[in-house]
């Protein structure tokens, strides 16, 4: 209430996927949703941030470094949000972790100690740079997916990221009713749908109910340790 605009003003409003292995920026353009992309034609933008000295790389360059360079190179910073040291200190990864207060931090040597929420910002600002740069315009606000098992403390790193790039967070909403509209089951017969998300870092499933083209989600189940890096880790072992 007192938020939306006036008939005469025009906002531009992204969605955003902030993915464990990849993520992107999509916005409706003439009643339908599409996938923002880079200068090179490129949707997909890797989730992947390197610290040089002067200056942070993020995407595709970025995750090509990772062999040559593993300490400054961060990978799959979604799985260490909202996180503690504890939660995740048996967890392979190529990069120090340091015990913080709070949530666990990552050391690298050329960026120094980082929060999963400061890492996420990166990823989540190089996305609004791009918005912005597709319609020559700021952006008012962002709708961002998260996983269904997110935790209020997951909900609300996710929040802090996007604060921290400059975003207005206009929504959350879970990645299992967005992957349903985005496939057009909000115009489907009513009924019980089952979604499976298989992610970098998750298997996970959600029952919906669609009644009225309303979506109830009945049940969320899964596992935010099997998945893509999970499996990775499997075969090298």
């Amino acid at each position: 209430p007192g938020q939306s605009p006036q008939p005469h003003q025009r906002r531009l409003a992204v969605g955003i996927d902030l993915g464990t292995t990849n993520s992107l920026v999509a916005a409706v353009r003439s009643g339908a949703s599409a996938p923002l992309a880079d200068e090179q034609g490129r949707v997909i933008l890797p989730s992947a941030v390197r610290y040089h000295a002067d200056r942070v790389e993020v995407g595709r360059a970025a995750k090509a470094a990772a062999a040559t360079d593993p300490l400054n190179t961060v990978l799959s910073i979604k799985r260490l949000m909202g996180r503690g040291y504890a939660d995740i200190a048996d967890n392979q990864t190529s990069y120090e972790l340091v015990d913080a207060p709070g949530q666990v931090q990552i050391r690298t040597p050329h960026g120094g100690d980082k929060s999963p929420v400061e890492i996420s910002a990166e990823i989540l600002a190089s996305l609004r740079q791009r918005a912005e740069d597709s319609f020559d315009d700021e952006i008012f606000g962002a709708v961002i997916t998260v996983p269904a098992y997110f935790d209020d403390a997951q909900r609300q790193a996710t929040k802090d990221a996007a604060q921290l790039a400059g975003i207005n967070v206009l929504r959350l909403i879970n990645e299992h009713p967005a992957a349903a509209i985005a496939y057009g089951l909000d115009n489907a017969a009513e009924g019980v749908y089952a979604i499976d998300d298989l992610g970098g870092s998750t298997f996970d499933i959600s029952i919906l109910r669609l009644t009225q083209d309303v979506f109830e989600v009945m049940a969320t189940g899964g596992d935010s340790a099997l998945g893509g890096d999970d499996y990775d880790r499997a075969l090298i072992a």
